[in-house]
């Protein structure tokens, strides 16, 4: 990390000492700035990133420890140095234990301090080193997620890879439960952004207000509650990929905002009055039918031809009945390794049964079907009679052969068997509550 990019806050009362510093930064090539106290500190930590503090125990009002918290509470990555007297050595002990770097004692050594300085820029680049190579492996690791050998599969898949490399906007189309946002972090992992963020967002789990909030980010005060600064989800994208899931869910307001943030990628926080300017890719996704929500009104055509740059659709999983077995030989062996248990496989009746289901809940539904019957099943395959859930019971089949039939059917019987627990039925479907309730609605269940 060069000097130039990492920022040093000096926060003292004491005027001789916060200009000796700020003038030993400045040698060294750092960016700096003083602060005399704590709410001088937090506003000039509102304007500005931060990578390293410097902070004094004794101050008039807020003392160094109490600051440190509240700068801990803002973003816990920041490094913290305590400067301290001689009488005051078992507080900044204390303050280690609580999550500051190291401390320096009054007078204060340059040589000294030059060499905590660098230290702690090596801690600063070794964990965004470790950030990042966390981020890697969870991206590769839902890339590998992608299992299927069938021609529509295979066709997303090469896609995938070509448009990968492009900064193109892309919108992927299909049923919930195809694995949309694994098809979007592939793109990403596979992209020239890959080693920055990837940063999903399920815009049909959020009211407009908390939407706008979450995208954006907020400044302090700027609403009951907005105690501190927060960046949104759009910044921190910066040089990554930014996923709007369920787009076809958000507002009329949103849709205007969100078109001019992508043709400028600019925005402006909640409360605040400064433009932030941010390089992101969109990814989004969908299982609405936009273009009729474009010819109803209810969606923006502009939005709408913007987002859907290049379209990748997603096959649902009873168009792909050759990768079931695959699917679910491959969930099997990711439960067994999470479960710690010893099953290896399926029965050929088991797979018969699979591959014969309609799968209104695609990929998502066979791996909670998985997930339940390996926790049942204590010999090395899975048996038939360890498929408990009442949608593969040929007794409790829906009638009719429509997808919204099958829909309907699979619905109620969660919710049956989550004793009409909203909470419960929404995590097992792994949709939204907002969305269950509008399944409700427009199948008019009855508790």
């Amino acid at each position: 990390m060069k000097p130039e990019n990492l920022g040093i806050l000096v926060v003292d009362d004491e005027p001789s000492v916060r200009n000796s510093l700020c003038q030993w930064f400045k040698i060294d090539g750092y960016r700096v700035d003083t602060a005399g106290e704590a709410n001088e500190a937090l506003k000039k930590l509102q304007d500005n990133h931060w990578d390293i503090i410097l902070l004094d125990i004794k101050m008039p009002g807020m003392d160094g420890l109490d600051l440190q918290k509240r700068i801990k509470q803002i973003n816990k990555n920041i490094i913290t140095i305590i400067i301290t007297a001689f009488a005051s050595v078992d507080s900044a002990v204390r303050a280690l234990k609580e999550g500051a770097f190291d401390y320096v004692v009054k007078p204060i050594d340059p040589d000294d301090l030059s060499h905590l300085i660098n230290k702690a820029v090596e801690r600063r680049k070794l964990v965004n080193e470790n950030i990042q190579l966390r981020q890697r492996v969870e991206e590769l690791t839902f890339a590998d997620d992608i299992v299927g050998e069938s021609q529509g599969i295979k066709s997303v898949m090469k896609m995938v890879s070509t448009v990968a490399k492009t900064d193109s906007t892309i919108m992927i189309r299909g049923e919930s439960g195809t694995g949309k946002e694994l098809i979007a972090r592939a793109i990403h992992s596979n992209s020239n952004r890959k080693y920055f963020p990837i940063i999903a967002i399920n815009c049909g789990a959020y009211p407009e207000g908390l939407l706008e909030s979450e995208l954006f980010g907020h400044e302090k005060g700027a609403f009951t509650g907005a105690i501190y600064l927060r960046k949104g989800k759009l910044e921190m994208a910066n040089k990554g990929t930014i996923f709007l899931d369920e787009i076809g869910n958000i507002s009329e307001k949103m849709q205007m905002d969100l078109l001019r943030v992508i043709e400028t990628k600019q925005f402006v926080r909640l409360g605040g009055d400064k433009t932030i300017s941010a390089d992101f890719r969109v990814i989004s996704a969908t299982n609405k039918d936009l273009e009729k929500a474009v010819k109803e009104g209810g969606f923006r055509e502009d939005l709408y031809y913007r987002l859907n740059v290049v379209s990748i659709v997603l096959p649902p999983l009873r168009e792909r009945k050759s990768d079931i077995p695959l699917l679910a030989r491959h969930f099997v062996n990711y439960y067994a390794e999470s479960m710690n248990k010893n099953v290896v496989d399926l029965s050929p009746q088991t797979l018969e049964v699979l591959t014969k289901y309609a799968w209104p809940g695609n990929i998502r539904e066979l791996r909670n079907v998985i997930e339940r019957a390996m926790v049942g099943t204590n010999g090395k395959r899975i048996e038939v009679k360890t498929l408990s859930s009442p949608f593969l019971s040929s007794s409790n089949s829906p009638e009719g052969n429509s997808l919204e039939e099958i829909e309907k059917a699979h619905i109620k019987n969660i919710l049956e068997q989550a004793g009409w627990n909203i909470l419960q039925a929404a995590n097992i479907l792994k949709i939204s509550r907002l969305t269950l309730y509008n399944k409700i609605k427009k199948y008019n269940f009855q508790k």
